[in-house]
């Protein structure tokens, strides 16, 4: 019986942890024209974590800047950045993002 309670435990802490909100280093950029994410039509914000894109829900792709400015926009070019959020859904909740130049 102990057993199977420590099971149900240990089960328990991973579940909730499983999608908790954390700050990490990330890549970011236009989901389509750079990631090539087709799920979505238009340009969409997107990071990219572990090699894996997520389009982003809590920001738009504009609020950096224009996203076609040839040096700098997410549509033109992959840009370092430092993200708190979580993966929810195959999708990325951003709490917050700030570019790395």
């Amino acid at each position: 019986m102990n057993k199977i309670l420590l099971l149900i435990g240990i089960f328990f802490i991973m579940s909730c942890s499983k999608n908790k909100e954390k700050t990490q280093l990330v890549e970011v950029a236009c989901g389509q024209c750079q990631f090539e994410l087709t799920t979505q039509e238009g340009c969409d914000l997107a990071v990219r974590i572990d090699g894996i894109p997520y389009f982003v829900d809590g920001a738009d792709i504009d609020d950096f800047g224009d996203a076609h400015d040839e040096n700098s926009g997410f549509c033109e070019v992959i840009r370092k950045g430092k993200a708190t959020g979580k993966i929810v859904d195959d999708r990325y909740e951003l709490t917050s993002l700030v570019l790395i130049e």
